[in-house]
């Protein structure tokens, strides 16, 4: 298809690619039509022969179609990235004269912001819900948003956040409201200056001083948020809306941001104002508005039962339930589960509050109304994928409810019933359905008695490892299936012979050889589960599988995270005396000695804590403690976690070295590490100190005091062994 492009040709496309899929793929393959609708942004004399309008009119009319194909059609994306559209318009904003018509600024700044959503929609993180993209576009994509977050590109567009056209100003705080998803971008927007207050800044500042001392603005969230902030209080509500939505993408981990929001010295302040618009009659601005409050970082506060946290929780809440139970159209019921799993996400106190404020009676409900509870087999095929996406937003948020507590995951499964409704969409041909239904699952699994009765009682279980088992399932669904099959092994789970014998080990293994880093720490996290209180017939059965060579390089792995699961597997596996020396057999001593001594002298706590627990395992065996008393480096590093690491180090190191010292009170070894001065000191020093993490810092845990009850009587026991081992006897 070719077109020529003039006038009437434009608004003729504009008008047919409006909500039209088809038409957008048409234009989006005719590459030179999407060069010439380019071209007429930057140069549109050739373009005016056969037009009546003029230069203006060609540029707007082309923005616009820029604009309607950006949005919905990864084709269209990928021509106009490949026309170097981004790159055309902001050249064009550049070039912008005060004599220009508001219109014209208006249209290149709406183009630049669907440019610019559609990009970040694609490079993401999704800001609702999972979707696909190509990986070539993702590319190409990631090097056009780095891109307009350059330093000299956003002195193109920054200021225009102050222009006299107020469409313009709203193209500009819609385009940062979409686009900051990622830290590197949020803290270029804040820390930008325009050039005039930049030169002035320089000019002004002291050789001495620092540079959040020069720039006041930089303490307070910089200059863009405080131009978004000053129009909260305008009367235009699409302004408002736009300033809120880019404030809460601005503030999204950016402490600097989010204390502008929630403290300021403003009159009204910026979080009166906000919370006032929480109640707002038009729901697009009251979601903007809850949306800001929970990345102004206030309602986290509740667990310190601080009024205002909790008033703007419950406001929060209360207007999100609201809309969820409401019959709105699906676009605004998805935003408000998007925003409540927001609130709540990771946040025990706030999932309680939610829970008493019955959001999970609404979701619940919700998700009664557009799902059925025994589906036929075609029964998504004709669903709008924006249902869809209403369900996944709905089953995502009531398992982020449901991740804490026992009585919420009951309630879930005796009262609300949805099990049904969540085993029916484990097989929804929308992998964000799928996805968010195996979330559930997860967070009931995490509730013993729902382990041992519902989930295996109406088959969800084994729904959601044939899931896992699948080879062509999308790799998001079988992660998250994963997560759930690591609580389906535990040792209370009457699940677990049954996995073992449905081929659940080969499957472990697969991932674990995948090379993706989460599926190597769930396939690790599993593996533990599966060991911890097994036989040793299950023992071998799960190292047949794994293989001893392979567990012996994950205690070396470079990731840590690996590292700290692999040591658990190891724990696990020598839980008894047949154990440890099935560890020593098929490991050998000098490898499993020698990761230990490595480990035990790890900057990561928890690798360190993992290593010493199953030091503590293997010095149950009397049979092998004299191998670790004659290592070399093993009995140093254990003393050090007795001086100077966290508790959850110190407690096994103490019931370690008793173990070493009860079997061994005159062993050499013993006292050429200093074990014995180190015993001695923590004794002496630990006498009357109260307990506090402040006394212990003030004290200095270096010098061998403790805080810890159990580390003091353990060490103290020790000390008496070395002391009077043969009276002890």
């Amino acid at each position: 298809m070719t077109v020529n492009v003039d006038l009437s040709t434009l608004k003729r496309v504009k008008n047919s690619v409006i909500g039209n899929p088809t038409a957008k793929a048409a234009y989006a393959k005719d590459e030179n039509f999407i060069l010439k609708l380019v071209e007429c942004i930057t140069n549109p004399l050739p373009y005016l022969e056969s037009s009546q309008g003029s230069q203006d009119d060609i540029r707007i009319e082309a923005a616009h179609v820029v604009s309607s194909l950006s949005y919905g059609s990864t084709d269209a994306l990928k021509s106009l990235l490949t026309a170097n559209a981004h790159q055309a318009f902001v050249y064009a904003i550049s070039n912008l004269q005060p004599t220009d018509q508001p219109a014209l600024k208006a249209a290149f700044a709406r183009a630049l912001k669907a440019l610019g959503s559609a990009l970040a929609d694609v490079v993401g993180p999704s800001q609702m819900g999972i979707h696909d993209y190509p990986v070539d576009l993702q590319e190409d994509a990631r090097n056009a948003l780095d891109y307009l977050f350059e330093v000299e590109v956003l002195d193109i567009y920054l200021p225009h956040l102050v222009d006299s056209s107020q469409q313009t100003v709203i193209s500009i705080a819609q385009l940062l409201a979409s686009a900051l998803r990622s830290q590197p971008y949020r803290a270029a927007v804040s820390e930008w200056l325009p050039q005039a207050e930049r030169h002035k800044e320089v000019k002004g500042k002291r050789g001495w001083e620092k540079t959040d001392t020069a720039n006041p603005l930089a303490r307070q969230g910089g200059w863009v948020a405080k131009e978004l902030v000053s129009y909260l209080n305008k009367k235009d509500s699409k302004l408002q809306e736009a300033a809120l939505s880019a404030l809460a993408s601005l503030a999204k981990e950016n402490p600097s941001v989010a204390s502008k929001l929630a403290k300021s010295v403003d009159q009204p302040s910026p979080l009166n104002v906000i919370l006032s618009l929480c109640k707002s009659r038009l729901t697009d601005l009251q979601v903007a508005a809850c949306l800001c409050i929970i990345r102004s970082g206030i309602p986290s506060y509740v667990s310190a039962e601080q009024p205002t946290a909790k008033a703007a929780a419950m406001t929060v809440i209360h207007s999100m339930n609201n809309l969820i139970s409401s019959d709105l159209d699906v676009r605004t019921r998805t935003k408000a589960c998007f925003v409540l799993c927001h609130l709540v996400s990771d946040d025990k106190d706030l999932c309680q509050l939610a829970y008493e404020r019955g959001s999970l009676n609404q979701l619940a409900d919700l998700v009664k109304s557009i799902t059925p509870s025994e589906p036929n087999v075609q029964w998504d095929e004709d669903e709008p994928e924006s249902q869809a996406c209403l369900r996944e937003a709905a089953f995502t948020t009531i398992a982020s409810i449901a991740l804490f507590d026992n009585d919420i995951r009951c309630e879930i499964t005796d009262n609300l019933r949805l099990i049904p409704y969540i085993q029916a969409s484990l097989t929804h041909r929308h992998v964000g359905v799928r996805y968010s239904a195996c979330q559930c699952a997860r967070a009931l699994s995490r509730a013993v008695a729902v382990l041992r009765t519902n989930i295996v009682d109406t088959g969800l279980g084994l729904a959601v490892y044939r899931i896992f088992l699948k080879e062509d399932e999308d790799k998001r669904v079988t992660y998250a299936a994963s997560a759930v099959v690591c609580n389906l092994v535990n040792d209370f789970s009457p699940l677990r012979s049954t996995l073992l014998e449905k081929g659940v080990i080969p499957r472990l293994v697969h991932l674990l050889h995948s090379g993706d880093p989460g599926f190597r720490l769930n396939a690790l996290w599993t593996f533990k589960n599966l060991l911890y209180k097994s036989s040793t017939e299950v023992k071998r059965q799960v190292m047949e599988g794994l293989g001893w060579h392979e567990l012996s390089c994950l205690l070396m792995d470079s990731d840590l995270s690996v590292q700290e699961q692999a040591f658990h597997v190891v724990r696990h596996l020598a839980d008894g005396e047949e154990g440890i020396e099935m560890v020593f057999v098929e490991m050998g001593e000098q490898v499993l000695l020698g990761s230990l001594s490595i480990a035990l002298e790890s900057e990561n706590e928890n690798v360190v804590c993992q290593a010493v627990c199953v030091l503590g395992n293997l010095a149950n065996s009397m049979a092998r403690q004299d191998s670790i008393l004659t290592h070399p480096r093993i009995l140093s590093a254990l003393r050090n976690c007795l001086v100077d690491a966290k508790v959850e180090v110190r407690r096994p190191a103490a019931s370690c070295i008793l173990e070493l010292v009860r079997a061994n009170p005159h062993s050499r070894e013993l006292y050429e590490a200093g074990i014995d001065s180190t015993l001695r000191h923590i004794c002496e020093h630990s006498s009357g100190l109260s307990g506090s993490p402040t006394t212990r810092l003030a004290i200095g845990f270096q010098m061998g005091a403790e805080d810890d009850r159990e580390v003091k009587e353990k060490c103290r026991e020790a000390l008496q062994w070395l002391e009077h081992g043969s009276d002890m006897l």
